[in-house]
């Protein structure tokens, strides 16, 4: 592990969508933006098929605490429940190794 490693957090969001699904792929890319902005946003990764996983890097729980509770994003987490997600789920986790094979 390199020296200057410094260990971050991964909020993992797990998600079924409902059948129909309007106006969602707007929100995703407006919290995507949004999130870049914020202090101590690090990163994200994101796949979707019959389950979509979302996972944003952050340097403290502070800044995850600060985005959960981000006005507009707020009105995001809503919808979601009321329009798109059929089920969810979040995980925090503190990443302390990271590795990679890239050919």
């Amino acid at each position: 592990m390199k020296k200057d490693f410094k260990p971050y957090y991964a909020v993992i969001f797990t998600s079924t969508q409902k059948e129909h699904i309007e106006g969602y792929a707007e929100m995703a890319n407006q919290m995507e933006a949004l999130a870049k902005t914020q202090d101590g946003f690090l990163g994200m990764d994101s796949a979707r098929n019959e389950v979509g996983i979302t996972v944003s890097y952050w340097e403290s729980l502070e800044a995850i605490k600060n985005w959960k509770q981000h006005t507009d994003h707020l009105v995001a987490q809503q919808k979601g429940r009321q329009d798109w997600y059929s089920w969810y789920n979040v995980k925090i986790c503190k990443v302390e190794r990271v590795y990679e094979f890239n050919l």
